[in-house]
């Protein structure tokens, strides 16, 4: 048996298909561990989907932006954007079961001596303090009530962390640093728009403002332009499928890399 950790998936149906296909992954006794962003921009979300679903519990996946922006947009909160490749999703027969799955996913995930999350943790955070907070997040998304809650989903602010945040604004900060940041200051305050490599003036890369800890090492994807970040402390594993560089796996017990080139779904212009 066998635990492999997937970058970001994006649509790419048939590269992951061919990952797979070299892994030799085998559904009855292998576990795949996908990083977020399973949809959009690729040509083939709703296959995607319909694929992880019925791995049931071979699969874990935790929640990317791309695919709370699907979550938002389906149930009438967000509108398609330019790039979107989500209409085949939406126009499905089984979208809303697709879309209900999607939203009850977890936003982070621990086993293993490994944690999993889209897009990176507060330097504040511990471990086991970002997975109590991360399902305070689950909660309100499978709470009776969760369109309340997406409709408030969206906004860079408030920017930084503090315990006393409470409602709205206290679970927006938890999805922009799990699904959305890439840079911070070593005081927690996020940046969530700059894309790049370089960090903007007086930030650094999430995962450099983070204290060193004895904590399990942290996976994650979002941040295509970063590429393969491989540390005793971090597993970055989002290498750009989609725009065409390569969807990663990383076999977790033993930290065995494995790639598979893909074809350009989308234009440079990374998100």
């Amino acid at each position: 048996m066998a635990t492999y950790a997937i970058g970001d998936v994006q649509g790419c149906f048939d590269e992951l298909q061919a990952l797979l296909a070299r892994l030799e992954f085998d559904a009855q006794r292998d576990r795949l561990w996908f990083v977020g962003d399973l949809v959009n921009r690729g040509p083939k979300s709703l296959e995607v989907l319909r694929f992880v679903r019925d791995l049931g519990a071979r699969a874990v996946i935790v929640l990317g932006n791309h695919d709370l922006h699907l979550v938002c947009v389906f149930e009438g909160y967000e509108k398609l954007r330019k790039g979107d490749t989500l209409t085949p999703v939406l126009d499905a027969p089984d979208a809303r079961e697709l879309v209900d799955w999607l939203r009850t996913r977890p936003m982070m995930h621990v086993a293993q001596n490994y944690a999993m999350v889209h897009a990176g943790l507060l330097p504040q955070w511990t471990i086991a303090m970002a997975g109590t907070l991360a399902s305070e997040v689950e909660r309100a998304l499978a709470a009776p009530n969760y369109g309340e809650f997406l409709a408030h989903l969206y906004g860079a602010a408030p920017d930084r962390w503090d315990e006393a945040l409470t409602g709205w604004d206290r679970l927006r900060v938890l999805v922009n640093a799990m699904t959305r940041m890439r840079f911070c200051t070593r005081e927690g305050r996020m940046n969530v728009r700059a894309k790049g490599r370089e960090a903007p003036h007086g930030y650094l890369p999430w995962f450099d403002a983070r204290p060193a800890r004895e904590e399990p090492p942290i996976v994650c994807g979002h941040w295509s332009t970063l590429g393969l970040r491989l540390t005793s402390r971090l597993a970055a594993i989002d290498t750009g499928c989609v725009w065409g560089g390569s969807l990663t796996a990383l076999r977790l017990d033993d930290r065995v890399l494995m790639q598979m080139p893909c074809v350009p779904h989308r234009r440079p212009g990374r998100d």
